[in-house]
Protein backbone atom coordinates (compact mmCIF):
# COMPACT_ATOMS: atom_id res chain seq x y z
CA UNK A 1 0.00 0.00 0.00
CA UNK A 2 0.74 3.59 -0.29
CA UNK A 3 0.18 7.01 1.76
CA UNK A 4 1.24 10.37 -0.39
CA UNK A 5 0.32 13.92 0.95
CA UNK A 6 0.46 17.41 -0.64
CA UNK A 7 -0.47 20.38 1.22
CA UNK A 8 -0.59 23.91 -0.84
CA UNK A 9 -0.35 27.11 1.41
CA UNK A 10 -0.26 30.62 1.02
CA UNK A 11 3.43 30.47 0.69
CA UNK A 12 4.18 27.28 -1.78
CA UNK A 13 3.29 23.72 -1.51
CA UNK A 14 4.64 20.35 0.37
CA UNK A 15 4.77 16.75 -0.86
CA UNK A 16 5.64 13.80 1.06
CA UNK A 17 5.37 10.10 0.34
CA UNK A 18 6.43 6.60 1.73
CA UNK A 19 8.54 3.99 -0.10
CA UNK A 20 6.82 0.75 0.86
CA UNK A 21 6.12 -1.24 -1.91
CA UNK A 22 4.29 -4.48 -1.42
CA UNK A 23 2.65 -7.48 -3.98
CA UNK A 24 2.48 -10.27 -1.59
CA UNK A 25 4.67 -11.11 1.88
CA UNK A 26 7.49 -12.30 -0.53
CA UNK A 27 7.80 -9.33 -2.59
CA UNK A 28 8.07 -6.19 -0.60
CA UNK A 29 10.60 -3.58 -1.46
CA UNK A 30 11.04 0.21 -1.54
CA UNK A 31 10.55 2.45 -4.60
CA UNK A 32 10.63 6.40 -4.97
CA UNK A 33 7.19 7.04 -5.27
CA UNK A 34 8.30 11.03 -5.55
CA UNK A 35 8.90 12.51 -8.68
CA UNK A 36 10.22 15.59 -9.97
CA UNK A 37 10.35 17.58 -13.16
CA UNK A 38 11.96 21.05 -13.88
CA UNK A 39 12.66 23.49 -15.96
CA UNK A 40 14.99 26.23 -13.69
CA UNK A 41 13.23 29.68 -13.69
CA UNK A 42 10.28 28.30 -16.18
CA UNK A 43 8.28 25.53 -14.62
CA UNK A 44 8.21 22.60 -11.67
CA UNK A 45 5.96 19.76 -11.27
CA UNK A 46 6.28 16.61 -8.44
CA UNK A 47 4.51 14.06 -9.17
CA UNK A 48 3.03 11.31 -6.44
CA UNK A 49 2.09 7.94 -6.74
CA UNK A 50 -0.18 5.15 -5.76
CA UNK A 51 -1.40 1.87 -7.27
CA UNK A 52 0.48 -0.64 -9.86
CA UNK A 53 3.92 -0.74 -9.85
CA UNK A 54 4.28 -0.99 -13.54
CA UNK A 55 1.50 1.43 -14.10
CA UNK A 56 3.26 4.14 -12.21
CA UNK A 57 6.57 3.49 -13.48
CA UNK A 58 5.55 3.47 -16.93
CA UNK A 59 3.78 6.74 -16.89
CA UNK A 60 7.26 8.40 -15.23
CA UNK A 61 8.97 6.72 -18.03
CA UNK A 62 6.37 8.07 -20.88
CA UNK A 63 6.50 11.66 -19.04
CA UNK A 64 10.14 11.67 -19.13
CA UNK A 65 10.70 10.34 -23.11
CA UNK A 66 8.08 12.87 -24.11
CA UNK A 67 10.11 15.69 -22.93
CA UNK A 68 13.24 14.52 -23.99
CA UNK A 69 11.92 13.44 -27.95
CA UNK A 70 9.92 16.97 -27.79
CA UNK A 71 6.56 14.61 -28.44
CA UNK A 72 3.49 16.87 -28.58
CA UNK A 73 1.93 17.45 -26.00
CA UNK A 74 4.42 17.24 -22.89
CA UNK A 75 5.38 18.87 -19.63
CA UNK A 76 7.41 21.39 -21.45
CA UNK A 77 5.05 23.12 -23.16
CA UNK A 78 1.85 22.61 -21.63
CA UNK A 79 0.09 26.09 -21.07
CA UNK A 80 -0.88 25.52 -17.33
CA UNK A 81 -1.51 23.35 -14.59
CA UNK A 82 -5.08 21.59 -15.38
CA UNK A 83 -3.73 21.26 -19.21
CA UNK A 84 -0.66 18.60 -17.55
CA UNK A 85 -2.94 16.79 -15.10
CA UNK A 86 -5.41 16.16 -18.51
CA UNK A 87 -1.82 15.29 -20.51
CA UNK A 88 -0.72 13.17 -16.95
CA UNK A 89 -4.12 11.25 -16.45
CA UNK A 90 -4.37 10.32 -20.62
CA UNK A 91 -1.18 8.91 -20.24
CA UNK A 92 -2.16 6.79 -17.10
CA UNK A 93 -5.60 5.61 -18.62
CA UNK A 94 -3.79 4.72 -22.09
CA UNK A 95 -0.85 3.05 -19.73
CA UNK A 96 -3.84 0.96 -17.71
CA UNK A 97 -5.50 0.04 -21.02
CA UNK A 98 -2.76 -0.99 -23.19
CA UNK A 99 -1.27 -3.42 -19.96
CA UNK A 100 -5.14 -4.71 -19.07
CA UNK A 101 -5.06 -5.85 -22.99
CA UNK A 102 -2.33 -8.10 -22.75
CA UNK A 103 -2.74 -9.66 -18.87
CA UNK A 104 -4.84 -12.61 -18.66
CA UNK A 105 -4.57 -13.03 -14.93
CA UNK A 106 -7.12 -10.22 -14.34
CA UNK A 107 -4.17 -8.15 -12.67
CA UNK A 108 -5.23 -4.41 -11.34
CA UNK A 109 -3.58 -2.42 -12.83
CA UNK A 110 -4.79 1.19 -11.54
CA UNK A 111 -3.16 3.71 -10.31
CA UNK A 112 -3.98 7.01 -9.09
CA UNK A 113 -1.35 10.44 -8.53
CA UNK A 114 -1.30 13.98 -7.24
CA UNK A 115 0.21 16.42 -9.42
CA UNK A 116 1.32 19.86 -8.35
CA UNK A 117 3.33 22.43 -8.78
CA UNK A 118 4.16 25.78 -10.74
CA UNK A 119 4.38 27.42 -14.32
CA UNK A 120 5.75 31.01 -14.25
CA UNK A 121 4.00 33.53 -14.60
CA UNK A 122 0.88 31.35 -12.99
CA UNK A 123 -0.09 30.28 -9.13
CA UNK A 124 0.78 27.03 -7.70
CA UNK A 125 -1.23 24.46 -8.30
CA UNK A 126 -1.81 21.14 -7.77
CA UNK A 127 -4.73 18.15 -8.28
CA UNK A 128 -5.82 14.45 -7.96
CA UNK A 129 -5.39 12.23 -11.29
CA UNK A 130 -7.82 9.42 -10.92
CA UNK A 131 -7.23 5.74 -12.58
CA UNK A 132 -9.80 7.10 -15.59
CA UNK A 133 -7.56 9.53 -16.16
CA UNK A 134 -9.91 12.62 -14.60
CA UNK A 135 -9.04 15.17 -11.70
CA UNK A 136 -9.91 17.07 -8.99
CA UNK A 137 -7.95 20.11 -7.22
CA UNK A 138 -8.10 20.90 -3.71
CA UNK A 139 -10.83 22.70 -1.90
CA UNK A 140 -10.12 25.90 -0.21
CA UNK A 141 -11.64 24.64 3.14
CA UNK A 142 -9.09 21.73 3.18
CA UNK A 143 -5.93 22.41 0.96
CA UNK A 144 -4.76 19.24 0.64
CA UNK A 145 -4.29 16.14 -1.13
CA UNK A 146 -4.07 12.64 0.18
CA UNK A 147 -3.56 8.73 -1.74
CA UNK A 148 -3.44 5.59 -0.78
CA UNK A 149 -3.90 4.72 2.96
CA UNK A 150 -5.30 7.68 3.83
CA UNK A 151 -6.91 7.46 6.97
CA UNK A 152 -5.02 7.34 9.55
CA UNK A 153 -3.08 10.64 8.42
CA UNK A 154 -5.90 12.68 8.10
CA UNK A 155 -7.22 13.88 11.08
CA UNK A 156 -4.22 15.97 11.82
CA UNK A 157 -4.03 17.60 8.44
CA UNK A 158 -7.86 18.07 9.09
CA UNK A 159 -7.27 19.72 12.34
CA UNK A 160 -4.26 21.92 11.47
CA UNK A 161 -3.82 22.67 7.81
CA UNK A 162 -5.05 26.36 6.73
CA UNK A 163 -4.14 28.20 3.66
CA UNK A 164 -1.77 30.58 5.99
CA UNK A 165 -0.09 27.80 7.69
CA UNK A 166 3.85 28.57 7.22
CA UNK A 167 5.70 26.08 4.97
CA UNK A 168 7.78 24.44 7.61
CA UNK A 169 4.82 24.24 10.05
CA UNK A 170 3.07 22.32 7.04
CA UNK A 171 6.09 19.72 6.42
CA UNK A 172 6.18 18.93 9.49
CA UNK A 173 2.35 18.47 9.66
CA UNK A 174 2.94 16.03 6.73
CA UNK A 175 5.80 13.61 8.66
CA UNK A 176 3.67 13.36 11.73
CA UNK A 177 0.53 12.55 8.81
CA UNK A 178 2.43 9.78 7.55
CA UNK A 179 4.31 8.94 10.75
CA UNK A 180 0.52 8.42 12.34
CA UNK A 181 -0.36 6.15 9.35
CA UNK A 182 3.07 4.08 9.48
CA UNK A 183 2.83 3.58 13.25
CA UNK A 184 -1.41 2.29 12.32
CA UNK A 185 -0.61 0.20 8.98
CA UNK A 186 2.04 -2.44 8.37
CA UNK A 187 2.27 -2.04 4.78
CA UNK A 188 3.22 2.21 4.79
CA UNK A 189 6.45 2.13 5.59
CA UNK A 190 10.17 4.35 5.35
CA UNK A 191 11.93 5.41 4.10
CA UNK A 192 9.98 8.65 3.88
CA UNK A 193 10.40 11.41 1.27
CA UNK A 194 9.66 15.35 1.84
CA UNK A 195 9.52 18.37 -0.53
CA UNK A 196 9.26 21.61 0.43
CA UNK A 197 8.12 24.50 -2.64
CA UNK A 198 8.47 28.13 -1.39
CA UNK A 199 6.17 29.84 -4.45
CA UNK A 200 7.79 31.51 -7.44
CA UNK A 201 10.86 29.99 -6.86
CA UNK A 202 10.38 27.27 -9.89
CA UNK A 203 13.02 25.40 -8.99
CA UNK A 204 13.38 22.04 -7.46
CA UNK A 205 12.68 22.90 -3.81
CA UNK A 206 14.25 21.74 -0.75
CA UNK A 207 14.05 17.56 -0.47
CA UNK A 208 14.66 15.43 2.08
CA UNK A 209 14.36 11.84 2.80
CA UNK A 210 13.94 10.31 5.82
CA UNK A 211 15.05 6.61 7.42
CA UNK A 212 12.77 5.18 10.33
CA UNK A 213 16.08 5.62 12.40
CA UNK A 214 17.03 9.75 11.06
CA UNK A 215 17.52 11.75 13.90
CA UNK A 216 15.12 13.99 13.62
CA UNK A 217 12.31 11.97 12.13
CA UNK A 218 12.87 10.13 15.39
CA UNK A 219 12.58 13.41 17.54
CA UNK A 220 9.72 14.61 15.37
CA UNK A 221 7.53 10.93 16.48
CA UNK A 222 8.65 11.36 19.81
CA UNK A 223 7.55 15.14 20.47
CA UNK A 224 4.06 13.98 18.82
CA UNK A 225 3.43 11.25 21.16
CA UNK A 226 4.49 13.54 24.22
CA UNK A 227 2.40 15.94 23.17
CA UNK A 228 -0.54 13.28 22.48
CA UNK A 229 -0.28 12.51 26.45
CA UNK A 230 0.58 16.15 27.50
CA UNK A 231 -2.86 17.36 25.63
CA UNK A 232 -4.89 14.02 26.93
CA UNK A 233 -3.95 14.88 30.59
CA UNK A 234 -4.96 18.70 29.77
CA UNK A 235 -7.84 18.02 28.67
CA UNK A 236 -11.03 19.06 31.18
CA UNK A 237 -12.32 16.39 33.58
CA UNK A 238 -15.75 15.31 34.16
CA UNK A 239 -17.69 17.09 36.81
CA UNK A 240 -17.85 14.53 39.48
CA UNK A 241 -13.77 14.24 38.71
CA UNK A 242 -13.43 17.54 40.84
CA UNK A 243 -16.26 17.01 43.48
CA UNK A 244 -14.81 15.51 46.95
CA UNK A 245 -15.59 12.38 47.52
CA UNK A 246 -18.00 10.82 50.46
CA UNK A 247 -16.31 9.57 53.38
CA UNK A 248 -17.28 5.31 53.25
CA UNK A 249 -18.55 3.76 56.52
CA UNK A 250 -16.82 0.15 56.62
CA UNK A 251 -17.82 -2.45 59.21
CA UNK A 252 -15.06 -3.79 61.32
CA UNK A 253 -14.97 -7.08 62.94
CA UNK A 254 -16.36 -5.93 66.04
CA UNK A 255 -19.69 -5.25 65.04
CA UNK A 256 -18.39 -1.50 64.75
CA UNK A 257 -17.63 0.80 62.49
CA UNK A 258 -14.86 2.75 60.39
CA UNK A 259 -14.72 5.51 58.66
CA UNK A 260 -12.35 6.31 55.67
Amino acid sequence: MTYCVAIKTDSGLVFASDSLTNAGIDHVSTYSKMHTFVQPGNRMFVLLASGNLATTQGVVKRLNDDNLTGHLPNLWNVFSMSEAADYVGNISADMQRNQSERDTASTNFEATFIFGGQIAGQAPEMYMIYPQGNHIHESSAHPFLQIGETKYGKPILDRVIRADTSLEQAARCALVSINSTIRSNLTVGPPVELLIYPANTLEGGRRLQFSEDHPYYRALGDAWNEGLRQALNNLPPFEWESQPQPLQVVANGSGGQMQG
